[in-house]
């Protein structure tokens, strides 16, 4: 939209016209020409990056958790991210400029954020170093693709979030994925204890995705402070009112280093995809973590499926592309909504004015007036309509 379509439609509500029913022509040309530019790319790049992050966990953990007991181990990680994210949130504090800062946490979200800490900040990193114990760390690596599965289901099933054709299809390529990748050719079966665990931790994960998504407006770094704090607390407690060890050695500072990246950072980048993307396709992508610590672990710890990896690596190839070219587009309505979130002008949803001209991502309280328009879009904050 350029600034004079802009201008137009400021003065069209300023003038008490009421709001337009649709956009100027710009806002619908992408119809004209290929879609799929109108949609930002890059949330998909943090959740590659976030995927990426966490995938390495699962054989790291496998090393430390011959040391560290499953319960202490899981309070580690998510103090660790606490911990890092701390020294982050200091350094953007003294570089970042003040209408860059992200949306604070408000008393409304307290509740989504209580259940995105029981559900993926304890109950979920406990059931995963568990599992840890009895499989290697190969196959709980790539059983991490349930966790995409199962944040779908949840936001199908209880948020009511579109998913489309392509979306299921590209799904069920990368769960056939980890399938192939969880059979062992060796022993011709699998293992109960250690994959059930795990697959308990996905339905965690994927109960936490959907509540994270409600509050991804907000400022990601406070959010994954928070979690790490008082579910890394929490776990810890757990784990001395049991009578666990806790070495106080390197294994603890190697822990919480860990934690730092695969679950600070990670989480981080995870939540700012949630906003671009939606539970469901965030939740898909981030299926690409088990192949990346599927790989790792043949390097760290010498693991090897035989030739199982090859028909595995290609669905997820395939189901990754069907992700990256999914289209979305039709007639939507938006009601009029003020809120407060980091947003910029360029996107035809934020067409509020300032008194200087301002082209970085800002946060303030803004409204949005209700609008009828065409353009493709994923079901991100301003797209959570019903289909």
């Amino acid at each position: 939209m350029t600034k004079e379509e802009q201008i137009h439609y400021i003065t069209h509500i300023k003038k008490g016209k009421g709001p337009l029913k649709s956009l100027p022509s710009s806002e619908s040309s992408c119809t004209n020409g290929d879609e799929r530019s109108a949609v930002s790319r890059k949330p998909l790049i943090f959740v590659i990056l976030s995927a990426s992050l966490f995938g390495l966990s699962p054989p790291l953990a496998k090393l430390l958790v011959k040391d560290i007991t499953p319960v202490a181990l899981a309070g580690l990680l998510y103090l660790g991210s606490f911990v890092g994210l701390s020294i982050y949130r200091l350094g953007r504090k003294a570089s970042v400029l003040v209408h860059e800062k992200s949306a604070p946490l408000e008393k409304k979200d307290i509740p989504w954020l209580t259940g995105a800490i029981l559900s993926g900040g304890i109950l979920g990193p406990i059931c995963l170093m568990a599992g840890l114990r009895s499989i290697s760390g190969f196959s709980a690596s790539l059983l991490l693709n349930l966790e995409g599965l199962a944040t779908a289901l949840v936001a199908m099933t209880i948020f009511k979030e579109h998913t489309g054709k392509r979306f299921w299809i590209a799904l069920t390529l990368m769960t056939l994925a980890g399938l192939f990748l969880c059979w062992n050719p060796d022993l011709d079966r699998f293992t109960l204890r250690g994959p059930l665990l795990v697959t308990s931790a996905m339905v965690c994960w994927g109960l936490d995705n959907n509540l994270t998504c409600r509050i991804s407006d907000k400022d990601p770094v406070q959010i994954t402070q928070i979690k790490g704090l008082f579910a890394g607390s929490t776990s810890l407690l757990l784990a001395i009112l049991l009578g666990l060890n806790i070495p106080v050695d390197r294994s603890l500072v190697l822990a919480l280093l860990l934690g730092s990246l695969s679950y600070g950072l990670s989480l981080v980048l995870f939540i700012k995809a949630l906003k671009g993307l939606g539970s469901s396709r965030t939740g898909a992508f981030f299926s690409l973590a088990p192949f990346v610590g599927a790989l790792f672990s043949l390097v760290v710890l010498r693991e090897w499926l035989g030739w199982v990896m090859f028909p595995a690596a290609g669905l997820m190839i395939i189901g990754a592309y069907l992700i990256w070219m999914e289209r979305h587009l039709h007639r939507h309505f938006h009601p009029r909504q003020t809120h407060a979130h980091t947003h910029s002008h360029d996107n035809g949803h934020h067409l509020h004015s300032h008194p200087d001209v301002i082209n970085e991502p800002h946060t303030h309280e803004h409204t949005h007036h209700e609008i009828e328009h065409i353009h493709a879009h994923w079901p991100d904050t301003h797209h959570r309509h019903r289909h």
